[in-house]
């Protein structure tokens, strides 16, 4: 699922991304200091500076595809007095963040647009339709990463979560493969989808009634996008009940 990339349009989103990226790590790292686990802030972690935040990678995914990841914030669960429970809440900071800002991101843009629907053009109308777009770019991209970083597998945000609901055991023997899992689901983004299309569209697995909607979980770029389309829906459908905002 890959996005208008026009001038504008890259400058907004790199300025969206480095907004987005630094509150999710920033907020992992505040929730585990409230709670009792000074590491990030030791490691100069705790910092609204992008640079201590950004991976590369993550961040070019974001910029492209609406959705991607930042570099972890260190954590040590033996400094939390529930350390269970306590993970699980620093875990879930990130994406609840995006989420958040995404929510009131999507109230601006409608507020902005009805201001750009009554303004005249020139320097002031193009300032407020860039001021749209960044606002409709910055709430898909923050609904991308809460999105994307809830999937149960490592290295995301999700797969600590799961620590709450699997044994011990099996819970530190999955993290133990973090790095491998993380360029599984790289190859996954990238190339997931091409394998789904020449299964579907050449091969006779297409003609199969159910097997299309089966190998669909190859395509989690675009499962991913569908999810962030209709959350990004639900978002502005909710503020346009409000009757100003139609």
């Amino acid at each position: 699922m890959l996005f208008n990339t026009d001038f504008p349009t890259l400058i907004l989103s790199l300025l969206a991304v480095v907004i987005a990226l630094t509150v999710h790590e920033f907020s992992h790292g505040l929730v585990a200091y409230k709670l009792g686990d000074n590491t990030a802030k030791s490691l100069g972690r705790l910092s609204l500076n992008p640079l201590k935040h950004l991976d590369p990678i993550g961040a070019l995914t974001m910029i492209f595809f609406r959705f991607g990841w930042a570099k972890p914030v260190p954590i040590n669960p033996r400094n939390f007095k529930k350390p269970k429970r306590d993970f699980a809440l620093t875990a879930i900071a990130g994406p609840l963040s995006n989420i958040i800002l995404a929510f009131f991101s999507a109230l601006l843009f409608l507020v902005f647009l009805k201001i750009y629907n009554f303004s005249d053009s020139g320097f002031g109308g193009t300032l407020l339709y860039n001021t749209c777009l960044f606002f409709s770019i910055f709430t898909s991209l923050n609904v991308g990463l809460g999105v994307f970083n809830l999937i149960p597998i490592p290295p995301f945000d999700g797969s600590r979560i799961l620590n709450i609901v699997l044994p011990e055991k099996l819970y530190f023997k999955v993290m133990r493969y973090e790095r491998q899992i993380y360029w599984f689901v790289i190859a996954w983004l990238f190339g997931g989808s091409y394998i789904y299309t020449a299964l579907i569209n050449y091969t006779v697995l297409g003609s199969i009634p159910v097997v299309p909607y089966i190998l669909r979980i190859l395509d989690l770029s675009g499962l991913i996008g569908e999810a962030i389309s209709a959350i990004y829906t639900a978002m502005i459908s909710f503020w346009q009940l409000i009757p100003a905002l139609k």
